[in-house]
């Protein structure tokens, strides 16, 4: 099946992702602190790639390279789409160039691959920033074989407060962006609409990233989580949210 026809010239043309891949952004996770969280992120989502593991995997929105070379890096065959050539970051620029993985750009709402192209599919730090986010659930899903990973922030957290902090929040992070944040039976909803069933859910972190930014310290953010870890409060209200979906037919 050809790609959807989902542009409307009416529409503004999704990049989100060119922000991420900026160095501007690559900084927010620089230091032990952001090295932290992002190696927190790989672990979780690693584990939930497993039953999966050395196939092929398309990142949508991930020219920031924090999961597609780690993947690289393991075997996996991976291909990373962007909305432009802008939203590739040079350490994906060059390991595109030495050949370990495949950049491309174009349409992240219309990817130019047939149905079922590949085991698995990824899109994080994307969903939250897309206003026509369900046409982007409904892209993973299409060309997914087996199953699709995604994070979210939930409002199921103490981001229930970001109305009321993020005057704070931009003026610690400087290049933060609004987001909108998700109740997870929506996301679950709209990949059920598509015979995705959810498989894994991990929540990262209770605590608002942005402390772990001010503390600056592994040490004390795992000391800070650790009471909320134990209790279960991380896994009821965490976030970002790291789900699976999976094909639930496989015809």
């Amino acid at each position: 099946m050809n790609p959807p026809d989902n542009t409307d010239p009416a529409l503004p043309r999704e990049t989100a992702d060119i922000h991420t891949a900026s160095p501007e952004y690559a900084a927010r996770f620089s230091g032990p602190a952001g090295r932290w969280m992002l190696a927190l992120q790989k672990a979780v989502t690693l584990r939930q790639l497993a039953p999966f593991a050395g196939g092929t995997v398309l990142d949508v929105g991930g020219g920031h390279g924090q999961l597609a070379l780690p993947l690289a890096e393991r075997g996996w065959d991976v291909t990373v789409a962007g909305s432009d050539p802008a939203a590739c970051s040079a350490p994906l620029r060059g390991a595109a160039e030495a050949g370990r993985l495949r950049y491309l750009s174009g349409d992240l709402l219309a990817l130019p691959f047939p149905d079922r192209s590949f085991d698995v599919v990824l899109s994080f730090r994307l969903l939250t920033h897309c206003e026509r986010w369900p046409a982007l659930v409904a892209e993973l899903c299409r060309v997914a074989r087996r199953a699709v990973v995604v994070d979210y922030p939930t409002g199921q957290s103490l981001n229930c407060a970001t109305s009321l902090l993020f005057g704070a929040k931009k003026h610690i992070e400087k290049n933060t962006r609004t987001y909108t944040l998700f109740p997870h039976r929506r996301i679950a909803g709209a990949f059920a609409a598509h015979a995705f069933r959810r498989t894994a859910l991990a929540k990262q972190f209770f605590l608002p990233m942005v402390l772990h930014r001010m503390l600056k310290s592994p040490a004390l953010s795992r000391l800070a989580e650790f009471p909320f870890r134990i209790l279960g409060l991380t896994a009821l209200l965490g976030s970002p949210a790291i789900a699976r979906f999976e094909r639930t037919e496989k015809a």
